[in-house]
């Protein structure tokens, strides 16, 4: 089964858009980290980690298709 170059494209783009989103994530996660020590910046922190883990599953998700599709195109499996 061929993909269409611009199939991949795509599909490599959304993975490394993804990727971004989530590294992003990460980086808010830290930056709340750092803050007082409040219950409500707690729960600001705690809701970013729950963000975090959404977009590392959604990355995660779109590098598995990713995958796929190169072993479909290249390998035939």
């Amino acid at each position: 089964m061929s993909i269409a170059i611009s199939e991949l494209d795509q599909m490599q783009s959304d993975y490394k858009t993804a990727v971004e989103d989530w590294i992003a994530a990460i980086r808010q996660e830290e930056a709340l980290a750092s803050v007082n020590h409040s219950v409500a910046q707690v729960d600001q922190w705690e809701n970013a980690g729950f963000h975090e883990e959404q977009l590392r599953n959604k990355a995660k998700a779109a590098k598995k298709a990713y995958e796929a599709a190169l072993r479909d195109e290249f390998y035939d499996i």
